[in-house]
């Protein structure tokens, strides 16, 4: 019998001829064993054996080593290595991206996702990146050609700190004092990228000032700060959502708990803080995303929590808010529609630009009355926009591939939705269309 052998870094699994086994680790409550999953019995020669023990035994020492759940003082977590919270619901680690290379926390449990970011704005070196705690307290990420961004630092010197992820997916730093007690001088909770946890708060802190919200990635792609924003309004008692700094959609007032949809909320309000929060009665976690269309979806349930892409300006309904009069050139009912084909390029204006994203695109193209459609124009991180404007003279060829744009069509039965719904009619556009059923 010949072995293949392969390690499986994240997961610490083995590929034994082409079968996966996971190996067993300090904290399997299981004996030590090489049959996670798959019962049939493996006869090996003798040295094949030794071989496979001695490979064996080598990665699960790796396991104890590299997969811990805290960092202490002068230690570091690289591109190679990564933290586990205690009951293996979470890791931190650095992961590259199309964009570029990013801290993450990834929750394990369920769908693999991504739950917050260190550096969604200043991605840094694959190869040369660290996560650092130093011996005064500093957490810091460093890489090589770029300057250390810190995630904490004090005026004066922690000593005795200890930075861990925990099963909540909360990465907290604390000062651990000789009576035993610690105190919390930093956690992920209080930066939340674009996901809410059960645990987390979207409010403000009326004693440090400190705001607590979700920004949208720009892109599917690209994690750095997107066009919307979801934040908890503690006069109204109200969620909103604001895109480019232009409210745009709002809950409506809510009582101090009860339910959005599938999700149970609380909200807090007292001279120290207000905030909203949301709760998880079961193993299934509440877990909230604002997406880069400001759509806020329950990724672990089955309905929409927010509509804010179904808002173009001038319309007031699903909690759409109007901030301004509709174009003269638009009318009560256009949407922006999505289409796959190849667009006519002699008839588009390209703007590549890596702040611009997808909404940022549609925003130009409504404004314009000269835009008859638009999509992204990298195709890498989807930023940029390409503009298009349709001349009736050119025909129009069908194909059997291309790509998503969007174009204006009139719903008035939407009353102004940003639909991505399947197109089932024959429209005259210059460019090559795919209909897709």
């Amino acid at each position: 019998m010949y072995l293949k052998l392969k390690l499986v870094n994240v997961h610490h699994s083995l590929l034994l001829n082409d079968k996966r086994w996971y190996l067993p680790t300090s904290g399997d409550s299981k004996p030590s064993s090489l049959n996670f999953q798959y019962s049939k019995m493996v006869s090996f020669k003798p040295q094949y054996f030794v071989l496979a023990l001695s490979f064996w035994l080598w990665i699960t020492c790796i396991h104890v080593t590299s997969e811990k759940n805290s960092l202490k003082p002068g230690e570091r977590l690289n591109s190679t290595t990564l933290l586990r919270s205690e009951n293996g619901y979470y890791v931190i680690h650095f992961l590259e991206t199309k964009s570029g290379c990013y801290l993450f926390i990834h929750g394990l449990k369920g769908e693999n996702l991504d739950v917050w970011i260190g550096n969604r704005n200043e991605p840094v070196d694959m190869n040369s990146s660290v996560l650092l705690l130093n011996h005064s307290g500093v957490l810091k990420i460093e890489s090589k050609d770029v300057e250390p961004i810190i995630l904490y630092s004090s005026p004066q010197p922690s000593e005795n700190t200890v930075a861990t992820l925990l099963d909540t997916g909360n990465f907290v730093l604390q000062q651990l004092h000789p009576n035993g007690t610690n105190t919390t001088l930093w956690q992920s909770f209080d930066y939340p990228t674009d996901t809410l946890l059960p645990g987390m708060k979207l409010g403000v802190n009326h004693k440090s000032r400190h705001k607590w919200s979700l920004v949208s990635w720009l892109t599917t792609e690209k994690p750095s700060l997107g066009a919307f924003e979801l934040e908890w309004e503690p006069t109204k008692r109200e969620l909103i959502i604001k895109r480019r700094g232009k409210l745009c959609w709002a809950s409506g007032k809510l009582g101090n708990s009860g339910f959005m949809h599938d999700t149970h909320y609380v909200i807090v309000s007292n001279e120290n803080e207000s905030y909203f929060s949301i709760t998880t009665f079961s193993e299934e976690l509440t877990i909230w995303m604002l997406l880069e269309t400001g759509q806020v979806i329950n990724r672990n349930g089955d309905s929409d929590d927010a509509r804010a892409d179904l808002c173009y300006g001038y319309n007031t309904d699903k909690g759409c808010h109007q901030w301004e009069e509709i174009p003269l050139c638009r009318h009560r009912g256009d949407v922006f529609d999505s289409r796959i084909g190849y667009p006519n390029e002699n008839m588009a204006t390209y703007l590549a630009n890596s702040s611009y994203g997808l909404s940022d695109c549609q925003d130009m193209c409504w404004r314009n009355c000269s835009c008859d459609g638009f999509t992204y124009f990298d195709d890498d991180d989807g930023t940029g926009c390409i503009f298009f404007r349709w001349n009736s003279t050119k025909g129009t060829n069908v194909a059997s591939g291309g790509r998503k744009f969007f174009v204006i069509v009139n719903k008035p039965q939407h009353k102004g939705m940003f639909t991505l719904q399947n197109f089932k009619t024959s429209w005259y556009f210059p460019f090559n269309l795919v209909y897709s059923y």
